[in-house]
């Protein structure tokens, strides 16, 4: 096989599910029956660990566990491991793991599923180019992929990785004040999610400075204006700086 999956919740479900869509050369492997239900090629643990490449999703607390009952057969092939625990850092998967191991790194989040994610990912020196290269193409159907030094994964990890769940509390939020002044609740979450799919592009193929972007939008004494005064009166931006702090610090914590 060309892939194995050594668990499936949330985001290597996400990840198979984007990854079917360019070879179906793969197997995954999950205790809660979920690769099932979602209509993934079922196998067991010791059968995606023979894969060319093995995708280890489960959560950094369980990685070391997992890895300890699965090194005798990962030893005999040294396939590339690529790991997808926040926190952990390719040296320790390799060690988890017997050491002397290909390792790519991922940070994806969740929109990988519908083809609008952002991945970030590292490299260790065992990982030939064209391994790494013939990677990124079976990922292309994920969204973007990124490459980003190791050092800097905790940190970028916050935005990109937790992101998603800050942005549905957003549209969520924004959807509830407009039920608030009367938009029905279906076209008031259809609004919001549309307004910040679109606002994100624009600062993605502009290239313009967000505070720019919105500074067009803001006319003098209108209805704009008055709203940024509000979140900036409740300290918005703080609060999402502080946001991003706490998810950086978590994820340092995860690794130890």
């Amino acid at each position: 096989m060309k892939y194995g999956f050594i668990g499936c919740g949330n985001m290597g479900g996400a990840i198979a599910k984007a990854l079917s869509k360019a070879t179906c050369d793969f197997v995954v492997s999950d205790r809660s029956g979920k690769a099932k239900s979602l209509g993934f090629p079922y196998g067991a643990a010791a059968e995606a660990a023979k894969a060319d490449r093995v995708f280890l999703a489960v959560k950094p607390q369980m990685m070391a566990g997992v890895l300890a009952e699965l090194q005798p057969i990962l030893a005999q092939k040294k396939p590339v491991l690529i790991t997808m625990a926040a926190g952990l850092t390719m040296a320790q998967i390799d060690a988890m793991a017997g050491g002397g191991f290909p390792i790519i790194r991922l940070m994806p989040n969740t929109p990988v599923a519908v083809g609008q994610g952002l991945t970030l990912y590292c490299a260790n020196d065992l990982v030939e180019e064209a391994t790494l290269a013939d990677f990124l193409a079976d990922m292309a159907h994920s969204g973007r992929m990124d490459a980003l030094e190791e050092r800097l994964f905790d940190a970028a990890g916050t935005v990109s990785g937790c992101g998603p769940a800050y942005v549905y509390m957003f549209i969520e939020a924004m959807a509830d004040g407009a039920v608030a002044c009367g938009v029905p609740r279906a076209k008031a979450m259809e609004y919001a999610a549309a307004t910040l799919a679109g606002a994100a592009n624009m600062v993605l193929e502009s290239g313009k400075h967000p505070g720019a972007l919105k500074d067009a939008v803001c006319s003098p004494g209108g209805s704009t204006i008055a709203g940024v005064k509000a979140l900036e009166d409740r300290g918005f931006r703080g609060t999402v700086m502080e946001c991003i702090m706490a998810a950086c610090k978590r994820n340092a914590e995860l690794g130890k």
